[in-house]
């Protein structure tokens, strides 16, 4: 089986790469799976000082595999997709996006609990979740009217339409734009250069950011997570993602 996660580690640097090209990168319960064992070890591994999350320099991730969420009936804590977005949130060590393409559903939410993120000039995001006849995840209901202001959240979330890199840089999504062929280059470059520094200091700092919203983020997870559940359950949903996988 082709791996669907492929792992780097340089000078304190891991690299975590989403490979599932032929499904352009959608995650999968093998993928979330995979992440969740790759930044339990990263935390256990003093040798790691950040991690590098990365798709192509074309696609990110096209979000949640909708064939394997037709199979689900409810997001219970021990669900693949729940403990990897709880590991995510929690994970002490900084995390760097770079994301070209499609940054669909969690591969934009995914985005908000990173300390670092860098858009290829081709990257575009979205929140499909109304439109499929789900709700929000990843605690995005928190972290995104924070981040943008409830105005724009409520129009990204609610009419559901896919932004380009210029504008998630406007919005204060990103840290910075750059020419898609050079973005996986750049963002390692970044990577290591944060990984030369004190790595308890950085891991210090990070927990001083987030300790305000920490209770919170897990608490909001876990709602949405209990809303999502419900929505899939529904007429909406099921007709929705039915449609959407016979395009």
């Amino acid at each position: 089986m082709a791996l669907t996660i492929l792992t780097e580690q340089q000078d304190g640097l891991l690299i975590l790469t989403l490979h599932r090209p032929d499904k352009r990168n959608a995650l999968n319960t093998e993928m979330y799976q995979a992440l969740t064992a790759a930044l339990h070890q990263a935390t256990q591994d003093d040798s790691v000082h950040v991690v590098l999350l990365q798709g192509q320099d074309h696609c990110f991730t096209a979000g949640n595999d909708l064939a394997d969420f037709m199979g689900k009936t409810s997001l219970e804590a021990d669900d693949p997709i729940l403990q990897f977005l709880h590991t995510l949130a929690d994970f002490s060590k900084p995390v760097i996006a770079a994301v070209a393409g499609p940054a669909v559903g969690i591969g934009t939410t995914m985005l908000l609990h990173c300390d670092l993120v860098y858009l290829g000039d081709n990257a575009r995001l979205q929140l499909p979740f109304v439109e499929l006849g789900l709700v929000p995840e990843f605690a995005s209901s928190l972290l995104l009217p924070r981040a943008v202001g409830h105005l724009k959240a409520a129009e990204l979330l609610l009419l559901a339409e896919a932004i380009d890199a210029s504008e998630a840089l406007r919005l204060g999504l990103a840290n910075r734009v750059l020419p898609s062929d050079c973005l996986l280059a750049f963002a390692r470059e970044q990577g290591l250069k944060l990984a030369s520094k004190p790595p308890k200091a950085l891991q210090k700092s990070k927990a001083l950011l987030k300790q305000e919203l920490r209770q919170a983020v897990h608490f909001v997870i876990d709602l949405e997570a209990r809303a999502f559940s419900q929505a899939l359950q529904g007429e909406e949903a099921q007709e929705r993602i039915a449609r959407r996988l016979k395009r």
